[in-house]
């Protein structure tokens, strides 16, 4: 097959190129700026043009994927259609592996990149040669974010965002946890619930829900849910007549054990693992491997990534992360305070795009308040293309977040100025968290 990428360069949209290139498919693909993405596909064998132009687009291709960033108008996605060849939003592309393969999927407002790496992971080692498609980069794939599994069995993340996930055909449903998010789509946390209800309905008769008992908002949708109403122990799984619900819980003897053996700290990544527990269960794999699995686990890219520098001549420790949500910024910054209980800890958060920040802007000043860091900086807000309005472009800012936070320990200033100053006060020794999933880590890599 021919195969054509618009926006190649994006994580999922990447992962997706790499299983066509695994499978021996022709892969092409555009991004509007070169990035290591593009040039680790192009590596890997695919053609990879810079920009997004017609001329891209050849008759013969059997198939066309494209982000779901790409707008009607796109020159690419136009020409391909006047030449009649098939295309596919990524969704709905991966929906269609996902009824191919006995599929894993894992959903939540945080923790999916985490715990989907660490299923596929457990998964390898208990020898069950998973296929896995998430949305960040392990050492472990040869720093990707793809493996290609000899199995028929699929690991993948399935995002809520656009409601995604509704294209999704899961044999298995991991719900790490609900908060409001992506309001630019959903509005409010009613339509977010609607949404997560129709996408576990996707699960037939043998499936499985694996859902975190301590999220209020998981157990509303669960009780909900025909036929979901009482637990199910793992003994019962095999002889289910409809799909069985396996609800861990971070208060159970299991969840100490977990903590003690996991290399990357912080509650977050305890019930991360529990998940990963419940599921490894329903696939009779043992504990023991489960275990040792986890112990295992370094971690991924951008998330709680450790990082030893020389910065500014001077030996300190940075930690590079994906959190852009209130709660992923908080359970962040508890777990480097868990880890690193009497460093000097500094923080410079870049928030990501301005609808979030507006809709969200009560629950960051929260955050914020309550961090265990010693200095905190708050750089301007990263925008995406397309996603903004004048209206929330004129009501928030990173000025009036710094304002209404009020600590003498939280200021607001410019990403070059916030350089600077780091430059001038950090001390050797000291921690320094770079947070925010917009370019802000650009300024972790300069060291």
């Amino acid at each position: 097959m021919k195969i054509h990428f618009i926006g190649i360069g994006g994580i999922g949209v990447s992962a997706l190129a790499q299983y066509y290139l695994s499978k021996g498919s022709e892969v092409s693909g555009s991004d509007l700026t070169r990035s290591e993405i593009t040039d680790f596909l192009k590596k890997m064998g695919a053609k990879i043009y810079i920009g997004n132009f017609a001329k891209n687009i050849q008759k013969d291709f059997d198939l066309v994927i494209y982000t779901p960033a790409a707008k009607k108008n796109n020159p690419e996605l136009k020409k391909a259609k006047s030449y009649k060849i098939k295309t596919l939003s990524y969704p709905e592309a991966l929906g269609e592996l996902t009824k191919k393969y006995f599929t894993i999927a894992v959903s939540g407002t945080h923790g999916k990149s985490t715990t989907a790496s660490m299923i596929g992971l457990a998964l390898e080692k208990a020898g069950l040669d998973p296929t896995i498609i998430v949305g960040s980069r392990l050492k472990e794939f040869g720093n990707s974010n793809f493996r290609a599994g000899k199995s028929k069995t699929l690991v993948i993340e399935a995002d809520e965002h656009f409601a995604s996930f509704l294209n999704y055909w899961p044999k298995i449903i991991v719900l790490t946890n609900i908060e409001r998010d992506h309001l630019d789509y959903y509005k409010n946390l009613k339509n977010i619930l609607s949404a997560f209800k129709k996408y576990i309905k996707h699960l037939e008769k043998d499936g499985f829900l694996v859902a975190n008992k301590d999220d209020k908002n998981i157990t509303k949708i669960i009780y909900e849910f025909e036929n979901l109403g009482r637990e199910i122990t793992k003994d019962e799984f095999a002889s289910a007549g409809h799909p069985a619900v396996n609800k861990f819980s971070v208060n159970g003897s299991e969840a100490k054990k977990i903590k003690k053996l996991l290399k990357v700290p912080g509650q977050h990544n305890v019930y991360n693992a529990l998940a990963v527990l419940a599921v490894a269960r329903i696939l009779r794999i043992p504990d023991d491997i489960t275990f040792k699995s986890l112990s295992e686990f370094k971690g991924t890219w951008r998330r709680f990534e450790i990082k030893k520098a020389k910065a500014y001549g001077k030996q300190i420790t940075i930690i590079s992360d994906y959190g852009h949500h209130p709660t992923e910024v908080l359970a962040t910054l508890k777990a480097v305070r868990e880890k690193y209980a009497k460093k000097n800890i500094w923080c410079i958060f870049q928030p990501h795009q301005r609808q979030r920040t507006y809709y969200l802007f009560d629950e960051f000043v929260r955050a914020f308040k309550e961090a265990p860091t010693n200095k905190i900086i708050i750089t301007d807000i990263y925008d995406v293309a397309g996603r903004e309005t004048k209206k929330i472009k004129a009501g928030v800012s990173s000025k009036k977040l710094v304002k209404k936070i009020e600590k003498d320990n939280v200021q607001y200033f410019a990403l070059d100025k916030a350089e600077k100053y780091i430059k001038e006060n950090i001390k050797a020794g000291d921690i320094l968290v770079i947070m925010g999933a917009g370019d802000i880590y650009k300024l972790a890599d300069k060291f």
